[in-house]
């Protein structure tokens, strides 16, 4: 299809800008959305307008509308005065432990906002392509139920069938969520419910670890970028719970955008994507000490604490086999240490 102008809300974190730059060196038009709610959500280390002045600053054809997707006006106006080609929703609200405490503000920003920017979009045109961010924990706590053996630096599946990790048709209720994955589970359905109920192209991108150089860590929200940042500085990292054995499979931002590309060239109805690095890509917390503390020399300083965050995963990694089938082009670019590796830099670059 052809691509003239996006929507990408979100635009100033982690994948929102990793899209907005791979879109912009593709001669693409990107309208950005971001009213820096992270800043809200996580105090000033969760800031992110630093980002969108980067972006700015590389790309004067880029401009960031500080709009918020709570606001059901403010949208309907902004997309139809648009009408883009295609709207990608990176934005949420994405703690655990702050939907907990905010409840309200959780719930409007990951499943109203969802709503508003789907409806907009079927008013201005049903046939403009919608990419939904989602998240694993749409799944719940349900995988902390499959057979899970423990080895000596990492939890694991014990059965065959999971070897290759969770696929799209894993159960997603009768479990706990938390109040970020219900929410992101009323948003998740809602973009599914549009493109069957009213032939909306549209994906869910149910996301494991999305990591990478942009993303602004904090301890609430970013696993390995806040887990890089306190090795950088040398601050204590606190693991909680399962022993610091805790698996995830993660993925560069670059490898997300790149499939959100490969997505709008051939987009497809109601179409949901476990999207992740795969088991080639899966780390447990005690593993990343160990491949950050080989990059940066550092030892990694960290406290335990018994006490497992509720609704969290014992082991998560996602199976990617529907994506590489669904769009063969698309491949994982950027391994683990690469990863890593480009984080660290990060990190040394924003200190100065």
């Amino acid at each position: 299809m052809g691509l003239n102008k996006v929507i990408v809300t979100g635009a100033g974190g982690l994948i929102g800008s990793e899209v907005v730059t791979f879109l912009l060196n593709r001669n693409v038009d990107v309208i950005g959305i971001d009213n820096n709610m992270r800043a809200d959500f996580f105090g000033e280390k969760g800031d992110t307008t630093w980002n969108i002045h980067q972006l700015e600053t590389q790309y004067p054809s880029f401009k960031n509308h500080n709009i918020d997707i709570r606001s059901r006006e403010q949208i309907l106006s902004f997309v139809s005065n648009i009408r883009p080609d295609a709207i990608i929703h990176t934005a949420a609200q994405p703690s655990h432990d702050l939907a907990a405490n905010r409840p309200f503000d959780d719930f409007d920003v990951n499943a109203l906002g969802t709503l508003n920017l789907l409806e907009a979009n079927r008013r201005v045109n049903i046939n403009t392509p919608f990419v939904h961010l989602s998240t694993n924990k749409v799944y719940g706590d349900a995988p902390n139920y499959l057979n899970i053996v423990e080895k000596e630096t990492r939890y694991d599946y014990g059965d065959q069938e999971y070897f290759h990790g969770i696929k799209e048709n894993f159960p997603v209720d009768q479990s706990r969520h938390s109040l970020f994955g219900a929410s992101k589970l009323a948003a998740d359905v809602m973009v599914q419910e549009y493109g069957r109920y009213f032939g909306m192209p549209s994906c869910c991108l149910r996301g494991g670890c999305l990591t990478g150089p942009n993303h602004s860590g904090v301890e609430l929200h970013g696993f390995l970028s806040y887990l890089v940042k306190c090795n950088v500085f040398e601050n204590e990292y606190t693991v909680y719970g399962y022993k610091g054995k805790q698996v995830r499979d993660n993925i560069h931002s670059f490898d997300v955008a790149n499939f959100i590309w490969e997505f709008l060239q051939a987009p497809r109805i109601a179409e949901v994507y476990n999207i992740g690095g795969g088991r080639e890509n899966s780390i447990s917390i005690l593993e990343a000490f160990q491949l950050i503390e080989s990059i940066s020399g550092k030892q990694m300083k960290y406290a335990y604490s018994d006490q497992n965050r509720i609704g969290d995963h014992i082991c998560y990694i996602s199976d990617v086999s529907k994506m590489q089938a669904h769009f063969p082009k698309w491949k994982i670019t950027k391994d683990l240490k690469t990863t890593f590796r480009e984080i660290y830099e990060a990190w040394l670059y924003r200190n100065g």
